[in-house]
């Protein structure tokens, strides 16, 4: 089994460090690797390289990504090979089968999973940021400021890292004001423009909470979405405090909340302190309140999150 992996990740960066350190750690580094993008490349054309011992070096790494796309009707035989080859593989060869995000309800995925070593991809985004700017020398907080600029986007933030470097390959010295000039901030997604808006309204700044509830309904977000978006984020902060009593790290909490990154939890974390579990709760209250006011009445539903912001 540990010459047939499975690995799934949402972002190519840990895909790519995953790849690398299973090829080094079964010792099939500097042998020659095949890749196959079943959105391009049909799976036979796999199964014949799997099938088929090399010219030039008795091991081999085989590399099938997009494995979430296959027609599982147009493609039983060959499916079905592929079970055959893992259950039966060569020992010189090393298959790493890869996938965005798999449905776990297919029969492929779960098959897939009991016959692979099943590896769901992750990466410390802190920590590769400071590898990838260990040479230089970074002012406080540097890295943080980088990361929300770039909202978490891994694929993002690697290559703002390298432009970052070679922009300040003589000085050696990164600061804010470095990435205010070459990194453009990449426009958030309405869960981190809501994760802002919960933080005015945590810091209890009533301006700039009416300016990023101007900013949600700039993304054609509709008011009754936007009490969804924020009574969710509410939801997991009040989750959050609860567990923060357990002592538990952020990784851990992650994996309880089946959140995807650890990042937002410790980004939640810094929401928390600002309310007790009591006032969370009463915020939930509120939320389902104006969302059933919203659904019932002819009230303006602007007038009512407005009234709302202003009476935190």
């Amino acid at each position: 089994m540990k010459n047939n992996y499975l690995l799934e990740g949402e972002d190519s960066i840990s895909l790519q460090q995953t790849i690398k350190n299973i090829i080094l750690e079964n010792d099939f580094n500097d042998v020659p690797i095949s890749t196959y993008d079943l959105d391009e490349i049909p799976l036979e054309k796999a199964l014949e390289d799997l099938d088929t011992y090399g010219l030039f070096s008795t091991k081999k790494v085989i590399i099938i990504s997009s494995i979430e796309n296959i027609n599982q009707e147009e493609q039983k035989k060959a499916i079905k090979h592929l079970y055959e080859y893992i259950k039966n593989y060569n020992p010189e060869y090393l298959l790493i089968i890869t996938a965005r995000k798999l449905n776990n309800t297919l029969k492929i995925t779960k098959e897939l999973k009991k016959i692979t070593e099943y590896i769901k991809t992750t990466i410390n985004i802190e920590k590769l940021v400071k590898e990838e700017l260990k040479d230089y020398k970074l002012e406080n907080g540097t890295i943080k400021y980088l990361i929300e600029r770039c909202k978490e986007d891994i694929t993002k933030i690697y290559n703002e890292c390298n432009k970052l470097k070679n922009y300040k390959l003589e000085t050696k010295q990164i600061n804010k004001s470095d990435i205010d000039e070459l990194v453009p901030e990449k426009l958030g997604d309405s869960t981190n423009l809501t994760f802002a808006f919960s933080r005015s309204l945590a810091e209890r700044n009533k301006k700039e909470a009416l300016e990023k509830y101007q900013e949600l309904l700039n993304y054609n977000i509709e008011p009754l979405s936007i009490i969804g978006l924020l009574a969710s984020q509410v939801r997991i902060m009040y989750q959050v405090k609860v567990l923060e009593k357990q002592h538990l790290k952020s990784e851990e909490i992650a994996k309880i909340l089946q959140e995807k990154s650890s990042y937002r939890i410790t980004k939640t974390k810094e929401l928390t302190k600002y309310y007790s579990e009591k006032e969370l709760l009463n915020l939930m209250i509120s939320l389902a309140d104006i969302d059933f006011k919203i659904k019932s009445s002819e009230v303006d539903p602007n007038f009512l999150i407005e009234v709302f912001i202003l009476g935190i």
